[in-house]
């Protein structure tokens, strides 16, 4: 088991729990994201800045068993089909039984914008999102 980042747009709080929380279990912490992103970790991999380069890293580290913490609906499907666990920096924890409506919702506001359409962007991250994190990657480290 280790967990696995999608560091690209993970905050900088939810990195830390991360840090500590692999420190607390023993298992490795590997970072992934762009040479555009500044990044303190022990296994930290840079890519590239085409689309899609870090989600495509964090699949090729992914096996059974991880838990990868990404913002990423379609990456964290991928995880999910590795037989990997999968949890939102926010705290949301993905499930197969849910991942393909997320995927469908994803598809349909990407059509709304593409027709002109405007959606909200993420919400101001808050302590609770923080606790939230931490809880559910405890969790999910101890299953």
């Amino acid at each position: 088991m280790k967990i696995i980042v999608d560091a690209d747009a993970t905050p900088k709080n939810a990195l830390e729990i991360c840090r500590r929380a692999a420190k607390e279990f023993s298992v490795p912490l590997i970072t992934v994201a762009s040479f555009n992103h500044r990044i303190e970790s022990d296994r930290h991999v840079v890519v590239g800045n085409a689309p899609q380069e870090a989600d495509m890293q964090v699949v090729n580290l992914t096996t059974g068993g991880d838990v990868v913490v990404t913002q990423d609906w379609g990456l964290a499907a991928m995880a999910l089909g590795k037989g990997a666990k999968a949890l939102s920096p926010a705290g949301r924890i993905f499930r197969e039984d849910t991942i393909e409506f997320l995927l469908e919702e994803r598809e349909m506001k990407a059509k709304f914008r593409r027709g002109g359409g405007r959606t909200r962007g993420p919400r101001k991250r808050t302590p609770e999102d923080d606790l939230n994190f931490k809880v559910n990657l405890y969790s999910l480290l101890q299953t």
